[in-house]
């Protein structure tokens, strides 16, 4: 008996069978991103696509058959037939991902969905009812059943492969068209004999009733089915972007609507539940980046390249880095503006560090070059002086080096801090540290001075050291210095008595010392020296201003 087959149908059936796999393939991608359920929930959505598309385009074929009668469909085996299709391809495509799905493994379940699929073939014909009976041509069925089985096998292994877009499209293709051939190679395999009488008793559905729901029920699933992915895919892409710090966000043109990341709102201190719009946003940054924002919107709306600005927010103080795309439409009209935003705080923190260091190392260059030259004359003055002085080349030597000692000693108190202050009492230690302790005694409370007036009054107590070492209270075993000092609101008083040494008498002309204390005390540190030569030793007084600008 012949039959025919509208070719309509057919290239509908071709389609069908192409999106179907394209879909599944899709959804196959999903399935490596996700672990647990949901990575068998996307395993379970991609095997009913496929199963689905798979008898969807098998039943619009058959809605092109035309075998010379008038034909209907039972509906269990046409029921029997959909869950044929989808329970061999879900447990095909579960089997293949099974802790890994070695390819021994992937084979067996190619094979076993490629018979599911043959079967689902055949009892869908087993559901058609009309005037003549059914019988096949058992080399065409094993055709049809190895293309199955091919086709089958194929799919589970490009499903399991992640490549790109280009390669997806022509493994649909070559998926669709197979499956495809196996449908026709079984057709092709179909003999009908007419069956008397049997043309008046037709019970069933309708072609035409089966068409709409068979087509309405595909497209359905189908688009739901790559909704779902697309989706999937953004969740996963904006999970990723939160996961690195960044934020996203869409602003429609020319309305302002804006929709924003949780990470955009966090960046923007706006809450999760606020209204947000474009506006809205501008308003939360400062003046400065206000302006700067129009000027960027002007030029990427004039085409001028793309969005990439750098704007402080008013609330927080974070610095924000956005970049962003424009959208146009076919007429070039602007619609919409993406893109994505970056906490850039700490490079501008960073940024603002190194100014000040640079700043700062200046300043320190400077104020280097500066006591340089200062410890450079002090060393010229006490030279000349000691020069002027000394008796022989030898005092000189001696003299000389005692002083740079004195000063150096101050310079490791200066550099305990920075060189930016000195405490007074480690002075007088380290200048009086050659001497027994018994011999010194220390009384005052914390006195702090900067660095040009602890340089002076090292140099004050050096030769004050060395003065009572020569003649004074430290030249004998009994003699005893004895250093007061106090801080009050007119400053600064310290009082060096030496006693239990010779008596102290006026010296017939200044001496180097003396003149070193006065110019220091009264030069450097704007105060007055008084010294009294007593007949238990000699008495010296320091009066100094505290609050002068030279002082810590």
């Amino acid at each position: 008996m012949h039959h025919d087959h509208h070719s309509i149908f057919a290239a509908l059936s071709v389609v069908v069978a192409i999106f179907g796999s394209w879909t599944a393939l899709d959804l196959f991608q999903r399935v490596r991103s996700h672990e647990g359920r949901e990575r068998l929930a996307w395993l379970a959505l991609a095997a009913l696509v496929m199963g689905t598309s798979i008898w969807s385009m098998h039943f619009i074929a058959m809605l092109g058959f035309d075998p010379g009668s008038p034909v209907s469909y039972n509906p269990g085996l046409t029921a029997l037939s959909f869950f044929l299709a989808v329970g061999g391809t879900a447990g095909a495509f579960f089997a293949a991902t099974w802790r890994g799905g070695r390819w021994p493994t992937v084979i067996a379940a190619g094979v076993a969905m490629g018979l599911s699929i043959c079967l689902m073939h055949y009892v869908g014909m087993a559901a058609l009812e009309t005037a003549a009976s059914l019988g096949y041509r058992p080399p065409l069925v094993g055709l049809s059943l190895l293309i199955a089985v091919v086709a089958a096998t194929a799919a589970l292994f490009a499903a399991r492969q992640e490549r790109a877009l280009s390669w997806r499209l022509i493994a649909a293709v070559v998926l669709g068209l197979a499956i495809v051939g196996m449908h026709y190679t079984a057709m092709t395999a179909l003999v009908l004999t007419p069956t008397a009488g049997a043309a008046d008793v037709l019970p069933g559905a309708p072609p035409l009733v089966l068409a709409v729901a068979v087509a309405a029920g595909t497209v359905t699933i189908l688009f739901l089915a790559l909704g779902a992915s697309l989706w999937d895919q953004r969740q996963n892409l904006l999970s990723v972007l939160e996961a690195g710090g960044v934020g996203y966000w869409e602003v429609r043109l020319p309305s302002g609507a804006m929709a924003a990341s949780r990470r955009m709102r966090e960046l923007f201190d706006i809450g999760p539940d606020e209204p947000l719009t474009q506006r809205d946003l501008v308003d939360r940054l400062t003046e400065d980046s206000r302006a700067e924002r129009e000027a960027m919107m002007a030029r990427v709306l004039r085409g001028e390249g793309e969005y990439a600005a750098e704007y402080q927010v008013k609330a927080n103080g974070r610095w924000v880095r956005i970049n962003g795309q424009l959208a146009r439409d076919r007429s070039g009209e602007a619609k919409k503006l993406w893109g994505v935003v970056l906490d850039v705080t700490d490079r501008h923190e960073a940024f603002t560090a190194v100014a000040q260091s640079e700043l700062r190392q200046r300043l320190l260059i400077n104020e280097l070059n500066h006591r340089v030259k200062n410890t450079l004359a002090t060393i010229q003055a006490i030279a000349t002086l000691t020069a002027r002085r000394a008796e022989d080349l030898p005092s000189f030597k001696a003299a000389f080096e005692a002083r740079l000692m004195a000063l150096s000693k101050t310079h490791n108190v200066l550099t305990a801090h920075g060189w930016e202050r000195a405490e007074l009492r480690p002075l007088l230690e380290g200048e009086l540290s050659p001497y027994a302790t018994e011999q010194v005694r220390l009384e005052g409370p914390e006195v702090w001075l900067n660095a040009e007036g602890a340089l002076a009054l090292g140099m004050t107590f050096h030769e004050l050291a060395t003065n009572a070492a020569k003649y004074g209270a430290l030249s004998t075993a009994d003699g005893c210095v004895h250093v007061r000092w106090e801080e009050g609101a007119d400053g600064v008083r310290i009082l060096w008595s030496e006693r239990g040494g010779p008596a102290a008498s006026a010296p017939a002309k200044t001496g180097f010392g003396s003149r070193l204390v006065k110019t220091t005390v009264e030069g450097t540190l704007r105060g007055q020296a008084r010294f009294d030569y007593l007949p238990g030793g000699l008495q010296v007084e320091l009066r100094f201003p505290a609050n002068s600008e030279r002082l810590a």
